[in-house]
């Protein structure tokens, strides 16, 4: 794959009882954190801005980690925007509703 930027978003949902979704949902944030890409969390998803490697580690990342820490179930709803000859940004598609 080209290394232009992706953007992406990625909403996990726990399908837990042993504590607070949220507290899952932390957890996979965190990962994003480490990472270095660009991301803004939003109280949906988390968008993700880089290029298409990076951001498929950090999904891969997010699944590995929940699983090691003993997350049950979760479901990953990801959406990806590529672009073949050219940047995909978050600021191009929201530039024009900030104020």
């Amino acid at each position: 794959m080209h290394n232009y930027l992706v953007n992406a978003s990625v909403q996990i949902v726990p399908i837990v009882l042993d504590k607070h979704p949220y507290e899952w949902v932390d957890e996979a944030i965190a990962i994003i954190q480490q990472s270095g890409i660009h991301y803004e969390v939003t109280p949906f998803a988390t968008i993700l801005e880089g290029t298409y490697d990076e951001v498929m580690r950090v999904l891969h990342n997010i699944n590995e980690e929940l699983y090691k820490k003993g997350c049950a179930e979760w479901i990953s709803n990801v959406q990806l925007q590529v672009r073949s000859k050219g940047d995909v940004t978050s600021n191009e598609k929201t530039e024009k509703f900030k104020h």
